[in-house]
C-alpha cells in the first residue's frame, strides 16, 4: 500500500522500497522496530507536524503542597538531602537540601512554554474586576464612551496588572518528566487548578496520518538501508555462485549519504526556527 496508515504497513513500503520481495532484506525484525521507533522520534522532536500546542488542566493536591513546602515549615515531606565531605587537617561536612516542588507530567509532553497564573486578580478576573465594571457602567451602550479612551484606561490596567503579578517561576527537565514550580507552596489551597501551555508529541496511534509523512517514510528506507549494509558488510568480499560478490560496505554508505541529505532538509524546511534570545 503506497499509503500506509499502521506501523505494519509503513515497515512494508519501506521494504518494497529497497527491493522486497524481489530481494531478500536481510534486517531482523528486531531491528527494523528499533528502526521505526527511531523515526517516530526524531520526527516528534524536530518536525513541526509531529508535535502540537495544547493546554493541560492540573488540580493541585495536598501531597503537592507537602512536598512543596521549604524547610522549616509545618508538615515538610520530601526533602532530598545531599551530604557531601571533605578532609583537609580535620573532616568538614556540609549538607545541601533540596526541595521535591514538581509535578509530574505526560511522557508525550515535549516542552512547557509556561504556565497560567494561579490567582484571579481583581483587575482582570471577578464580577467585582475593574474591567468587569468598567463595561457595566461606561460601555453598556458603546457610543456613551470614547473608544481611544477605553483602549488606553485597558492598557493602563494591564501594565499595572503585570507589574504587581508577575509569572511564576518554572524550571522544566524532559528526561525526569518533571515541570518544577519556584511558588510559595504555602500558600497554595488544594484543590485549585493551574493550567499549561505545553508542546505535545503526536501519537501515530492517534494520527495515522503520521506513517504517511513524506518524510518519515523516505527516513525510515534510508535508516534499514543503512542497517542492511552494516548487516552484510562483514561478508565483503565474498564471492557467490556465479561470481557475484557482496558489497556490504556500498549499501551502508549510501544509507548513510540519503540520511544526512534527509536531515539537512529537516533543518532548513520542517524544523521551527529557535527563539530569539536577548540577554
Amino acid at each position: 500500500m503506497a499509503s500506509p496508515s499502521t506501523r505494519q504497513e509503513l515497515i512494508d513500503y519501506s521494504l518494497r522500497k529497497l527491493g522486497a520481495p524481489v530481494l531478500e532484506i536481510n534486517v531482523d525484525d528486531d531491528q527494523i522496530d528499533d528502526l521505526v521507533d527511531d523515526t517516530i522520534q526524531y520526527f516528534q522532536e524536530r518536525h513541526y507536524d509531529g508535535s502540537e500546542k495544547t493546554f493541560l488542566k492540573y488540580q493541585i493536591t495536598q501531597d503537592d503542597i507537602d512536598r512543596g513546602k521549604g524547610p522549616g515549615k509545618t508538615g515538610v515531606s520530601g526533602i532530598t538531602t545531599t551530604t557531601v565531605t571533605e578532609s583537609v587537617g580535620i573532616t568538614s561536612e556540609f549538607k545541601f537540601y533540596e526541595n521535591n516542588n514538581y509535578i509530574k507530567v505526560p511522557e508525550s509532553v515535549l516542552g512547557i512554554n509556561r504556565i497560567f497564573k494561579f490567582d484571579t486578580n481583581s483587575i482582570s478576573g471577578g464580577m467585582f474586576s475593574i474591567k468587569y465594571q468598567l463595561f457595566l457602567n461606561d460601555l453598556y451602550y458603546f457610543s456613551s464612551v470614547d473608544l481611544l479612551n477605553y483602549a488606553m484606561t485597558k492598557r493602563y490596567l494591564e501594565d499595572i496588572d503585570f507589574m504587581l503579578t508577575t509569572d511564576k517561576q518554572i524550571r522544566f527537565a524532559k528526561r525526569q518528566g518533571r515541570l518544577y514550580l519556584d511558588i510559595d507552596w504555602g500558600a497554595q489551597t488544594a484543590g485549585d487548578y493551574i493550567v499549561i501551555e505545553c508542546i505535545r508529541a503526536l501519537n501515530p496511534a492517534d494520527f495515522t496520518k503520521i506513517y504517511n509523512d513524506t518524510w518519515v517514510k523516505r527516513y525510515l528506507t534510508s535508516l534499514i538501508k543503512r542497517q542492511w549494509g552494516a548487516n552484510m558488510m562483514k561478508f565483503s568480499g565474498t564471492k557467490l555462485p556465479g561470481g557475484v560478490e557482496l558489497n556490504g560496505r556500498q549499501y551502508y554508505e549510501d544509507g548513510n549519504a540519503e540520511l544526512r541529505e534527509i536531515e539537512d532538509k529537516m533543518a532548513s524546511y520542517y524544523e521551527l526556527p529557535p527563539m530569539d534570545m536577548i540577554g
